[in-house]
């Protein structure tokens, strides 16, 4: 198509656009819309009662309103409801807009179909909370069918973004519940509700169905390129960037070249959710904006590109950038013949090529400017062998310290990747120099590099120590602070979540029992056995440690390191904290520090070991209690049975068979020689294996003294297998000392053993009392007593 009479017509191969698409804008909407209804459900059903009271005050407001002016708002909201949404319709079809009238009729049509069989299904089958706060107890739709199709409508035909229609349509969306308020055909929880649904039915329709493609195409492209005064001659599509932004290779009258790129406004939102995360996940200073406006964007890209050019990096220089109407925008660079990094032969990585590399990056590092994205794709290589950085959009100008050091962590990892640990380091030291890499050094961390060589590492997870020996032998002496760059794990999420769905379950459970009663009725000499039995659980915990470590350890020290544990275990999962604590006790006593993580690791095989005997010998003898003959009971042989049939399928399963067998090797590749060290001494045996034997039978002893402190009459093995059953479930818990998790799996058990439900709560909440709440205190005067002298 020709842009002008005296301009030669330039035809652009590129693929026919497509006349519809679906946004990632549109379905970012409908799952923000999705969110708020469902956090506002929960706010209403957890705020029930105040919500009631509220809408009794505002209905009480509105029966004092004159009758006139309800009348009159009742009539204008009636006609004006319909009569908007048609006029924007009429005049949309005059300006031959009618297909985005129809996608808010189909809009329409699904939200009154589907808030009818919602509201439907909410009274035949639905929450009684949930109904009562809809209907207010009355006759009435849970959801109004006429406010949410118009709401549906008003969102698919994108009134929004007309400020003047948008106004009169929520004004009268509003005059609309008034009025059906005031007619008492409506409760606020359902209007709240209503438009919520009606929102996310509209952003619904217009993703599914996509809407009209508004992206400028090519020859828009080679009309703003000749504002700029550039002669195109030819141009064709060529692949995206990383990012999905398109690309174009422009041909010009004098034979030279430029790749041009477009940045379409519909894109902005694309790797949002991630972008997000990255945002929440990360400390401030490595965080970018999420959300950034197209102008915005084409800025930042400009002044990087820029900035990089007056550092004297080898870069494509930036000859101009355009907006294309206001839907998109382009930026024009050079054309260099180049490959990328990616493409080239690990073979033809020589040190020269390394030291280029490092080369350009240093120029950066010198202006302060932060590339963000040091990857195979971004750095090329030009005919002559040059090196060429490509990608400004990443970078950060004036950017900070910890910003400049990713970077020489993510092209170390990268570089690592490509030709080893040691080569890699070898050639950041000689143009960076030491000192450089020990900044760098603790950046090395999964989290930092981009999401590429976080994926490649997977096949090479000891790649990054081997980095960090590398740097470690060049700047033995140096001292480098640790950086934490993640605000949170993604397990921290879990174990957030997991606590304070224990903590529900506590107070629910506490609500259930009679303080008085309980302090008045129980028998508390049995209470006073299961206190003398838990202070001696921490004496055989350390038993337990002394014995599977073969150098001599003082037993008064190690208690205090036990009660230390339990300091620990209140803000961290029963399977972590006690271990670590051990560990670091072994290592300040002298142990090397992979003999000590094997004594602790001999103790918890052993452990565990002992733990499952155990519960399968008063399985045993619990199932045989009641029958003349030693025979064990079916449920016994139901779980055995289930737990042949795990065996036998995690077996089957190559990738699990290969995930065990490493495991197991590495086992005995550290635990065994440690535990035949400890079995060459009687002494050591008697102690370790008495050990592990005694803290079990004190915390049955403990469980036992409080169940019959209220008045509970259970067998004594029942107990241990109640006991032993909850310990392993608690132990799996991700919640603090399994907080949560054992008192529930204790309460069940106890219950189905015929302890009554609010003994069992009481026993329950008695032994956890003493086993995980009382201990804190000495635990924390043992924990700062171990510090002080150095011990911990």
């Amino acid at each position: 198509m020709s842009e002008a009479r005296d301009e030669p017509t330039v035809f652009v191969v590129e693929p026919l656009l497509p006349h519809r698409l679906r946004r990632p804008s549109d379905a970012l909407r409908f799952l923000a819309t999705l969110i708020a209804l469902t956090a506002v459900i929960l706010i209403m059903l957890v705020a029930k009662q105040t919500l009631i009271g509220l809408e009794q005050d505002v209905t009480q407001g509105t029966d004092r309103a004159p009758a006139l002016l309800a009348g009159i708002a009742t009539f204008l909201s009636g006609a004006a409801v319909l009569v908007v949404p048609a006029a924007f319709a009429v005049e949309r079809v005059f300006h031959r807009d009618g297909l985005r009238v129809a996608e808010g009729l189909v809009a329409a049509i699904i939200g009154m179909a589907g808030s009818y069989l919602i509201g439907q299904w909410l009274v035949t089958a639905g929450p009684d909370d949930l109904v009562t706060l809809l209907t207010g107890g009355r006759d009435l739709e849970p959801l109004n069918a006429l406010l949410s199709s118009v709401v549906a409508y008003a969102t698919a035909v994108r009134i929004s973004r007309r400020p003047t229609w948008r106004a009169l349509m929520w004004t009268v969306t509003a005059l609309s519940i008034f009025a059906l308020f005031t007619g008492k055909q409506i409760t606020l929880p359902s209007a709240i509700v209503t438009v919520l649904f009606g929102m996310a039915v509209g952003y619904g329709t217009l993703y599914g169905v996509g809407s009209p493609n508004t992206r400028p195409p090519g020859n828009a492209v080679i009309a703003a390129l000749r504002k700029l005064s550039f002669s195109p001659v030819s141009a064709r599509r060529i692949d995206d960037d990383h990012q999905g932004s398109r690309r174009y290779a422009i041909g010009l009258s004098d034979n030279t070249s430029l790749d041009v790129t477009v940045l379409d406004r519909d894109r902005q939102v694309a790797g949002l959710p991630y972008r997000l995360w990255r945002r929440i996940r990360l400390n401030s200073e490595t965080r970018r904006r999420a959300i950034r406006s197209l102008r915005a964007e084409l800025e930042r890209e400009a002044l990087m590109a820029y900035a990089t050019q007056a550092a004297g990096a080898n870069t494509p220089r930036l000859l101009g950038t355009s907006e294309i109407g206001t839907e998109a925008a382009l930026l024009a660079y050079e054309h260099l013949e180049t490959r990328t990094l990616d493409d080239v032969d690990d073979s033809e990585l020589d040190d020269d090529l390394l030291a280029q590399i490092w080369e350009q990056v240093l120029l950066l590092q010198m202006q302060r400017l932060a590339h963000r994205r040091l990857t195979g794709d971004s750095i090329h290589l030009d005919r002559e062998g040059r090196v060429v950085l490509t990608d400004p959009r990443s970078g950060e100008v004036a950017a900070g310290d910890l910003l400049l050091r990713i970077d020489i962590a993510q092209l170390l990892t990268y570089l690592a990747l490509r030709v080893g640990a040691e080569r890699s380091v070898k050639a950041a030291a000689a143009v960076l120099g030491p000192d450089a890499l020990a900044g760098a050094l603790p950046l090395l961390q999964r989290i930092a590099l981009t999401r590429q060589t976080r994926s490649a590492l997977n096949k090479k997870k000891d790649l990054l120590p081997a980095i960090r020996e590398q740097i470690e032998a060049l700047t033995p002496q140096a001292e480098v602070d640790e950086v934490r760059l993640e605000r949170f794990r993604p397990r921290t999420l879990v174990t957030i979540i997991a606590s304070t769905l224990a903590a529900y379950f506590l107070l629910s459970q506490l609500s259930k029992v009679n303080l008085l009663q309980v302090i008045t009725t129980a028998k508390w000499e049995w209470g006073i056995l299961a206190l003398v039995a838990s202070g001696l659980s921490f004496v055989a915990a350390a038993l337990m440690i002394r014995g599977f470590v073969p150098e001599p350890l003082p037993l008064g020290r190690t208690v205090l390191v036990q009660f230390a544990s339990s300091f620990v275990k209140l803000v961290t999962p029963p399977a972590v904290g006690g271990v670590a604590i051990n560990t670091r006790y072994l290592q300040k006593r002298g142990v090397p520090p992979a003999l000590a993580v094997a004594s602790i690791g001999a103790s918890q095989v052993i452990g565990l070991a002992s733990h499952i005997g155990l519960l399968l010998l008063f399985a045993y003898i619990t199932g045989s209690s009641a029958t003349t003959s030693f025979t064990p009971s079916r449920g016994l042989l139901a779980v055995v049975l289930a737990v042949a049939v795990l065996m036998v399928i995690v077996l089957g399963v190559p990738r699990l068979r290969r995930i065990i067998t490493k495991r197991l090797r590495s086992l005995f590749s550290n635990v065994v020689p440690r535990l035949l060290d400890v079995l060459q001494s009687p002494r050591k045996i008697a102690e370790g294996f008495g050990g592990i034997l005694c803290l079990s039978l004190a915390f049955v002893v403990c469980l036992y003294g409080c169940v019959r402190a209220f008045g509970g009459e259970t067998s004594f093995t029942t107990i241990a297998v109640v006991f032993l059953t909850a310990n392993a479930i608690g132990s799996a818990a991700p919640t603090p000392g399994g907080l949560g998790a054992v008192e529930a799996s204790l309460a069940v058990g106890l219950t189905v053993a015929g302890v009554p439900a609010e003994y069992a709560t009481s026993s329950v909440l008695l032994y956890r009392l003493l086993t995980f709440w009382l201990p804190v205190l000495p635990g924390w005067a043992a924990f700062t007593y171990l510090q002080r002298h150095e011990a911990l």
